[in-house]
């Protein structure tokens, strides 16, 4: 099971880097609202935005990928307007499939580095 969520995963992520992303696209992978929703906002301001898988482990139904987030800001985020910085910051995503299909998710994003990278945060002393 761990193995064909993994590729499941992977065939997702290809999915996604090749084609033009859209609701219906996603809907082919995912029933998880919510992670439709991260998914076209992150678009509408990173637009053809990449992600970096730097690790990716399995158990049962659950596939957690840690990587990076790159994207170059060009539309509203949080009352930002576009900086057009190009932006990579940390991730890790908790997958949870369930017939071929990404039902639930968990998102931890590192937002200090992007507030940093978009200008609107100073760095640590």
């Amino acid at each position: 099971m761990e193995k064909q969520n993994k590729e499941f995963i992977i065939r997702y992520f290809n999915a996604m880097a090749e084609s033009v992303v859209t609701k219906e696209l996603l809907e082919e992978y995912i029933t998880d609202e919510e992670l439709i929703g991260h998914i076209l906002f992150f678009e509408s301001v990173f637009p053809n935005y990449e992600v970096f898988t730097d690790e990716m482990m399995a158990e049962g139904n659950r596939v957690m990928v840690r990587g990076r987030l790159r994207g170059q800001h060009e539309g509203e985020f949080n009352g930002i307007m576009p900086t057009h910085r190009i932006v990579e910051f940390p991730l890790v995503i908790t997958y949870q499939i369930e017939n071929g299909k990404i039902v639930h998710h968990w998102l931890m994003a590192d937002s200090m580095t992007l507030m940093q990278q978009l200008g609107v945060m100073n760095e640590p002393a």
